[in-house]
């Protein structure tokens, strides 16, 4: 086990331990990846049996003296950091909690209540850092044998663990998502009995955990776990909303909930944008509230991509979501997400100025997500929709190039219009610039200033205006 400790700061931490005659432990989650061959980690965890301040401080002078040191005499902890790595360290404690609340009342106790207290028996592995048993692994509870098994298990009994921490509930589903584990029965059933407790937990903790399910690289197994044990239901019921079909006179509809975990997976095997992920969630959020069954026609969900766009401003307040541009990308992916399925087949230039200049540099980000949107079991019909969306990728390469319409604006602004009729702001600014928009997105002139300034005078005459007029 000595190889993971190569880390100077270990031999450090050792030596103090010695001096101080107290016991010192790298536990948790660097213990868990090393095991697992995984990438290792830079947050490491260091528990002692005695004041985690006090051999802080002693660690920060056998460092150098220079070392920055944060203290949180509240929690009894201390960090440092050495390097790349940030180095926590706190007292082995037991902990209690009371039924409405999810902070525990924290007492000084032992490596064993320590362990005693963890999440997982994967996360309860522990490397002794003293010199006469270095490097040695400390498992407790077969953390190990889990390991192998690819199983998420609680230490002790699933009902306390998760009662008294309720977050853990979605650690678990979270862990099981990112490492590809499966979470034993009896957590699974106990995560079941317990769901109504994650109430008691901050938004923004919930919101924490959603996002790491999210950013997993299967993030719908994550998000399937979340809706078969009730977590779902009730941290994120507009998601659930989209599950089930139904028939009329023999037409039916897909089920949207799982439309909506495949598409978020194939997006997620093209890319690492969170946000984008999270415009894959919110796509068909809308798909509830605009379902009609028409006879004749079957199922519609007219304007769902509009509503849906609609929608995330509230869903972003209710998971305390950044509400600056990442909401407004989001909202834009879910407004537009029809637009290049629907010009596949008639790929006018007009409907690619149209798209270019409504997206963006949003365009290819678009793209990616309409191209994880075809989840058909048909590969004829996807087949033609994949050849569709060549044909757009490559006229909108060829209006980019020609028409320049990324992030545009009209060679002819607000103020050149005032400044030629003499006009201050008003409707009729307004009129001329939105004319002149159009006249480039149809094509009827080229996007150039000399072209769209003798269209703004023609336009500008219709309204009975004069250039030079004050």
């Amino acid at each position: 086990m000595k190889s993971h400790l190569k880390n100077p700061i270990f031999k450090i931490i050792s030596r103090v331990a010695e001096e101080m005659n107290v016991s010192a432990f790298v536990i948790g989650g660097f213990v868990r990846d090393c095991m697992m061959g995984r990438a290792v980690r830079k947050d490491i965890d260091i528990v002692v049996t005695g004041s985690g301040i006090d051999f802080a401080r002693k660690v920060a002078d056998a460092l150098g003296g220079d070392v920055p040191v944060k203290f949180f005499k509240n929690f009894g902890t201390a960090m440092l950091k050495m390097g790349d790595s940030q180095v926590e360290f706190v007292g082995a404690r037991k902990e209690s909690y009371q039924r409405n609340s999810r902070k525990p009342l924290v007492e000084d106790g032992t490596l064993e209540e320590d362990q005693n207290r963890r999440d997982f028996t994967i996360n309860a592995m522990g490397f002794d850092l003293g010199k006469k048993n270095f490097g040695k692994l400390v498992d407790p509870f077969n953390g190990m044998s889990d390991i192998r098994e690819k199983i998420i298990r609680t230490p002790l009994d699933p009902d306390i663990t998760f009662s008294d921490d309720p977050l853990r509930m979605m650690r678990a589903i979270r862990f099981a998502c990112q490492l590809g584990f499966t979470i034993n029965s009896d957590c699974f059933e106990a995560i079941k009995r317990n769901a109504e407790r994650i109430t008691i937990v901050s938004k923004e903790r919930v919101t924490d955990e959603l996002n790491l399910i999210i950013q997993a690289d299967v993030p719908s197994a994550g998000l399937q776990m979340l809706e078969e044990t009730g977590l779902l239901q009730i941290i994120f019921p507009d998601l659930v909303a989209l599950k089930g079909t139904e028939s009329i006179d023999g037409k039916g509809h897909k089920d949207n909930f799982y439309h909506t975990l495949e598409v978020l997976d194939n997006l997620s095997a093209n890319t690492q944008n969170i946000w984008l992920r999270w415009a894959a969630i919110l796509h068909d959020i809308a798909k509830p509230v605009t379902k009609k069954y028409v006879p004749g026609t079957g199922w519609t969900f007219y304007a769902h991509d509009f509503r849906g766009s609609k929608m995330v401003p509230a869903v972003f307040r209710k998971f305390r979501l950044p509400l600056n541009e990442k909401m407004k990308y989001v909202e834009k992916m879910v407004l537009l997400h029809l637009r290049p399925i629907a010009i596949t087949g008639k790929v006018t230039d007009s409907a690619v100025r149209r798209l270019l200049f409504d997206a963006g540099d949003d365009i290819d980000d678009l793209m990616l997500l309409c191209e994880a949107d075809i989840t058909s079991k048909n590969p004829i019909k996807v087949k033609k929709f994949l050849e569709n969306f060549e044909e757009v990728r490559k006229k909108l390469k060829e209006i980019e190039v020609k028409d320049r319409l990324r992030n545009w604006q009209p060679p002819v602004s607000g103020e050149i219009i005032m400044e030629t009729f003499g006009i201050p702001p008003s409707k009729e600014v307004g009129i001329i610039k939105a004319a002149i928009t159009e006249a480039i997105l149809e094509g009827e002139i080229p996007n150039e200033y000399e072209a769209a300034f003798q269209f703004m005078i023609k336009e500008g005459e219709k309204l009975g205006l004069i250039p030079g007029m004050s």
